[in-house]
């Protein structure tokens, strides 16, 4: 060992830790998302309606949303890509299933809707969260980011989704299952000279 030299043991998390990140998806990140999705409201409330829902729901939302369930991991040291993927996915996962309940028990959308955007939601945050293993995280974040806000624009025009956003939540899970793939239990180098 060098003088000076840190070393920071590979970290694998266990069930325990595994469930504080799916559950802070639920407790953590909805109430995050649902603060500052109200604050861009407010921001967009002098536009037309369509350019107002553009405004707040493809645009803002998809940027905020992203940030929301991706930033309990950005300072996780010690964590090897294939767990930083990991409890990625399951934080969207946690952020995906509360905010079915949202929309299907408060909102009273059809069950049958709110289905996939719980599998996309954890697809993208595995993406961001690939970045951040990588050391790319805005890149991946833009991607993440910009896939949900192409999903998010084409929701708004009804419709048209059934194609266009369909398509953008299906790239997403296919993304993410290849950037499973290029994972490794190699610790990340984030934040490591």
């Amino acid at each position: 060992m060098v003088e000076n030299e840190i070393t920071i043991k590979k970290h694998r998390p266990d069930l325990k830790e595994k469930s504080f990140f799916f559950i802070s998806g639920l407790t953590v990140s909805i109430p995050f998302t649902l603060f500052f999705e109200r604050i861009s409201q407010s921001l967009c409330v002098l536009l037309p309606v369509f350019y107002a829902n553009v405004c707040a729901i493809a645009i803002f939302a998809p940027f905020i949303e992203e940030f929301a369930k991706a930033y309990p991991l950005f300072y996780r040291h010690g964590e090897t890509e294939k767990s930083i993927f990991l409890l990625g996915l399951l934080v969207g996962l946690g952020f995906g299933i509360g905010e079915f309940y949202i929309y299907v028990f408060l909102y009273g959308v059809p069950f049958f809707y709110r289905i996939t955007p719980v599998l996309t939601h954890a697809a993208l945050t595995s993406i961001v969260c690939y970045g951040i293993a990588k050391n790319k995280p805005i890149r991946f974040y833009l991607l993440g980011a910009g896939l949900h806000l192409v999903n998010n624009y084409f929701a708004i025009l009804g419709g048209r989704w059934n194609f266009m956003g369909g398509a953008a939540m299906g790239m997403a899970v296919l993304i993410s299952y290849y950037l499973y793939t290029k994972t490794s239990e190699a610790v990340t180098g984030l934040y490591l000279s």
